[in-house]
């Protein structure tokens, strides 16, 4: 995977959680400046610091690497109801404007994100009970 789709992919992680550029440097030891780098792509990230970050959102390093799109606690069933939600709103539209390729890809990233953490979310408060 290219810097920039990893930067891509961790500024969505990121912003799924409303979690700064400065809180996310915290958490894995580095600077804010240093974490706007690895964003843009333009400064790559160490296995060390991929480990971290993945430990962050909770997701695999090949899920951060473009390996596997899926969370390794992820069932099939899962994968598969994510693809459907993705493909009901593959014609996805913003004020009446059809969105560009990249912007799909974008909302893709942006929802997937969100599915996992939402998911995440909800079996945590299933074992919990």
């Amino acid at each position: 995977m290219a810097d920039k789709e990893l930067g891509a992919k961790i500024v969505d992680l990121r912003e799924s959680v409303d979690m700064s550029q400065v809180e996310l440097g915290r958490r894995i030891g580095l600077e804010k400046s240093a974490m706007s780098k690895i964003e843009s792509g333009s400064r790559k990230v160490s296995s060390d610091e991929l480990k971290k970050i993945s430990d962050v959102f909770d997701v695999s390093t090949d899920y951060l690497l473009g390996k596997n799109q899926a969370p390794a606690w992820a069932t099939k069933k899962d994968i598969i109801d994510l693809e459907q939600m993705i493909e009901d709103n593959v014609g996805m539209a913003y004020k009446g404007e059809e969105l560009s390729e990249k912007d799909k890809q974008r909302l893709d990233g942006i929802l997937t994100s969100i599915y996992w953490e939402k998911l995440q979310n909800k079996r945590k408060r299933e074992h919990q009970e």
